[in-house]
């Protein structure tokens, strides 16, 4: 049925136009004379026909054809319709139907205005004696033209106004069906993709929980190794130096492969691992494209080492969200200072950034709330074996980040090695991961 329906649309108009006009050819064929240039009916037909054929395509210019007939019968330009031809007009109301099944809402109701003024032009044609030869059921028009239109006029207009009805009605069923076609295509297609957005989430909750699985063991396992080997380190000065190598290798290898595999199933997707996660080469970028909003003071000291990328990833992550705090709690221009220093047994991380004042902040609550943004870093640098520190130091939030160096081979290691890796949580403000908390963090 759609099918028929699509191609009637764009075809079914100049098809009736010429079944419209072939029909009357026939009908006719007796009463024509010679032939269509001495017929009378020809230019009622001919406009008509063309009101038909343009209405799905042009239903403006079908319009404008309808009315042409009953204006040119007005002026005198087309004959009068004889006693059998008055039904020619009813190719107005069929061009109507199609106007009412192809055309915009707009275009409708003009069409529907229009067709009213056109049955009341073809009642007065059809009844005046000075436009018309008579109909085959009305008396002879001797009476004049207001006694026969007070007498008869009524019922001609309702009468063509019923037809025309009839047609609209029939177009609007049409429109109405495709639409209704069209909301069901719809209403399947949306169906279908909450389906499958149904299956892609209960897919990716699994993953997430695997994933979150796979973290929490791997965690505690590889926390529980690192601090075994730091505890046993420290609490053995008196081994020979290759175990205490073995035990430093340890230990920093666990505490690397931790964060390797946290940046691992943070970046995996449903078609694999996602793009390379950011390292140090992306701070720089990162500061320049934070420059339109913040007064930022980069600088370095030391000579930089090469570090493990989940501990590049953590750097990265930290100073994004330094940047995205001073910017949200300082506003635009806050001046930010980011330092980065070298010169110890780890990367320190200072960055430095003005605290907007209670009086101009709209929401002081906000400035003072503890977010996750913090909670986060401070994850990230432990599980690179650091430690963070944040809080605010006068006019100015100061937040300290130490992450050490990775594992370094036992020909490397300069001599009193052991006693440059001070555990995190000394007098300096660094906190060692001890047993209780690598069993509790796990």
């Amino acid at each position: 049925m759609e099918p028929l329906l699509k191609v009637l649309r764009h075809w079914g108009a100049p098809a009736a136009a010429v079944l419209f006009f072939t029909l009357w050819c026939v009908g006719e064929a007796g009463r024509m004379g010679p032939g269509l240039h001495t017929w009378p009916g020809t230019w009622p037909l001919v406009l008509m026909t063309a009101a038909i054929a343009l209405a799905a395509w042009k239903p403006y210019a079908s319009l404008g054809c309808a009315a042409a007939l009953p204006a040119g019968q007005f002026l005198g330009i087309v004959p009068p319709m004889e006693a059998n031809h008055w039904a020619i007009y009813l190719g107005a109301f069929v061009a109507l139907g199609f106007i009412q099944w192809t055309a915009g809402r707009r275009t409708r109701f003009f069409a529907a205005g229009a067709n009213l003024v056109f049955a009341g032009a073809m009642t007065f044609l059809m009844l005046s004696w000075r436009y018309s030869a008579g109909l085959g059921w009305f008396p002879p028009l001797y009476m004049g033209d207001r006694w026969t239109l007070r007498a008869f006029g009524w019922q001609l207009f309702s009468l063509l106004l019923l037809i025309a009805a009839a047609c609209a009605a029939v177009g609007l069923a049409l429109a109405l069906y495709e639409e209704r076609g069209s909301l069901f295509r719809a209403r399947s297609l949306a169906q279908s993709s909450l389906r499958e957005a149904e299956v892609d989430l209960i897919v990716e909750q699994e993953r997430t929980r695997i994933g979150r699985d796979l973290h929490d063991v791997l965690a505690h396992s590889l926390a529980v190794i690192a601090a075994q080997a730091d505890g046993t380190r420290y609490l053995s000065k008196d081994q020979p130096k290759a175990v205490l190598t073995a035990l430093e290798n340890i230990s920093t290898s666990a505490r690397s492969a931790l964060v390797d595999a946290q940046r691992v199933i943070e970046g995996v997707h449903d078609d694999g691992p996602a793009a390379p996660q950011p390292g140090l080469n992306d701070v720089v970028p990162l500061v320049e494209g934070m420059q339109g909003s913040l007064a930022i003071e980069r600088s370095e000291s030391g000579a930089p080492v090469e570090l493990s990328g989940g501990q590049q990833l953590a750097v990265f992550r930290i100073i994004q969200e330094c940047l995205t705090n001073a910017l949200k709690h300082g506003g635009r221009g806050t001046a930010v200072r980011l330092h980065l220093d070298w010169s110890g047994p780890g990367l320190t991380l200072h960055v430095a950034s003005g605290i907007r004042a209670a009086a101009d902040s709209p929401d002081p609550a906000a400035d003072v709330r503890v977010g996750r943004g913090l909670a986060g870093m401070r994850e990230r640098a432990h599980l690179a074996g650091g430690w963070v520190t944040a809080g605010p130091d006068g006019e100015q939030y100061r937040v300290t980040a130490f992450l050490p160096y990775g594992t370094r081979s036992a020909e490397a290691a300069a001599p009193g090695a052991e006693s440059q890796l001070v555990p995190a949580g000394g007098p300096a403000g660094r906190r060692q991961l001890s047993l209780e908390e690598a069993g509790h963090r796990g």
